[in-house]
């Protein structure tokens, strides 16, 4: 199945995210330098100790706000899926989500606390929560038949992730040469061409800083997200009302085949898988420091593991439609660990300080996602109803968000024990999570809706 052939409400879906995924992932990569700059005040904070955690380091702080959005949008997706479940207005509450999230973004220029920077961070999270449920529960509503599912959500995740891959690339070359704030007194760095010559043609010739023009992308993305949906999407008429009267999310499986739940066995993968792509954000400047390199190769690096996804999500999802979700799902765990532990071993002291070999990891890591997430995607929607189905698939879009929350925190404390710590951890949890679905999870190709087929081992 090729993009050409995709429901054209899926594409729109598909564009909407991306726009928004863009403008999302502009502040992964701007946000630690804009807390780092000196613009945000963390003297005060930097020093103290907290229980658990203990001391407070800027990664420390650079982690917790990256984590807040994950953490407020994975919590709260459950209950925003399972209202668009009961109402059938998926599309309202994507509007309102999008909304949240592109308000929010125009306040970070204007604030310099630490704790305001939470605050609008925490905001973006509660918009995203809205967001996400009711988007991925039309894509699998719009997928009439079973054997379009897997190709439905490999259109879907290619565009989004496109957004979310490309973003930080763009974002670097923004900030790149602008870190110190233009206009701003003790800036001192020669501006951007976009924030010199760019951002004033649409702001009135007013000069503005590298990270306010990043935040007005974001801003940006959301607006074009808000009116792609508006036009091009609407709610499937029967959506509210086929919702079941138990839309709880199941631990044990009720069938009996295996002792946990498929879609629960499938979030707990999703979470493990996330936070190993996560871990590396929270390590720019310990990573550039064992490799020799800047802060537009960290983003190249960043950015591969999704620009990989980019290019095998359409493949994989379509692939699982024919030949069954659960080996692709397996294989992508089975590649996931080693490309983890690859990592770990090249920002290991006295390992070859290689750039290019990280960005080799990173894409292996890439394939290893686009093998899972597409194929994952369509099994729980295989095994949802129509009705149920922003509650069933919010569990795995929850566990991405609390993975991509929890890596960021995890990694600024791990990496106390050394850089390779937090790579070697994530590719522990990747065994972890390979174990899980082969034990637990069977197929859904060739079953009858709402079963899963028997497996072949």
């Amino acid at each position: 199945m090729g993009v050409l052939n995709t429901d054209r409400r899926v594409i729109a879906l598909a564009m909407a995210r991306m726009a928004d995924a863009l403008g999302n992932s502009f502040l992964i990569i701007v946000l630690p330098g804009f807390i780092a700059s000196g613009q945000i005040e963390v003297e005060e904070l930097v020093g103290t100790t907290l229980p658990i955690v203990g001391e407070v380091t800027v990664p420390l702080l650079i982690g917790l706000v990256l984590s807040l959005f994950g953490l407020l949008n994975s919590f709260g997706q459950p209950f925003t899926g399972r209202l668009s479940d009961r109402s059938g207005r998926r599309k309202l509450f994507i509007l309102v989500g999008l909304v949240v999230f592109g308000v929010s973004s125009a306040f970070y220029p204007f604030v310099s606390s630490y704790e305001a920077v939470l605050a609008i961070r925490a905001l973006q999270g509660l918009g995203a929560a809205f967001t996400i449920p009711g988007t991925i529960a039309l894509v699998n509503e719009y997928s009439q038949a079973d054997t379009e599912r897997g190709g439905n959500f490999g259109v879907f995740n290619t565009f989004r992730l496109a957004g979310f891959g490309f973003g930080p690339i763009v974002a670097g070359l923004l900030v790149t040469g602008g870190v110190g704030a233009v206009g701003v007194e003790g800036g001192g760095k020669a501006p951007t061409v976009v924030a010199e010559y760019v951002m004033p043609a649409f702001l009135g010739g007013v000069v503005v800083s590298g990270y306010t023009a990043a935040f007005a992308v974001a801003v940006v993305g959301a607006a074009v997200s808000f009116g792609l949906v508006s036009a091009f999407v609407n709610d499937p008429e029967e959506s509210g009302a086929e919702a079941g009267a138990d839309l709880s999310i199941a631990v044990r499986d009720a069938s009996g085949e295996s002792y946990f739940d498929p879609i629960f066995i499938l979030g707990v993968a999703t979470f493990f898988m996330a936070a190993g792509i996560a871990v590396f954000a929270t390590l720019q400047e310990d990573i550039n420091a064992a490799l020799g390199q800047g802060s537009f190769l960290f983003s190249i690096q960043f950015a591969a593991v999704v620009i990989a996804n980019v290019v095998f999500q359409v493949p994989m999802g379509s692939a699982s439609d024919t030949y069954g979700r659960r080996p692709f799902i397996v294989g992508g765990f089975g590649l996931l660990v080693p490309s983890l532990l690859f990592q770990a071993y090249l920002v290991t002291p006295g390992a070859v300080a290689s750039p290019l070999l990280m960005i080799v990891g990173r894409l292996i890591q890439g394939i290893a996602v686009a093998m899972v997430f597409a194929p994952s995607l369509a099994l729980a929607g295989d095994l949802a109803r129509m009705g149920d189905s922003g509650t069933k698939l919010s569990v795995l879009t929850m566990a991405f968000g609390l993975g991509v929350a929890a890596g960021p925190t995890a990694a600024g404390f791990l990496v106390r024990y050394g850089l390779p710590t937090p790579f070697a951890f994530a590719g522990a949890l990747g065994a972890v999570a390979l174990v899980l679905v082969y034990s637990q999870v069977s197929d859904t190709v060739g079953a009858q809706p709402g079963e899963a087929a028997p497996t072949t081992d």
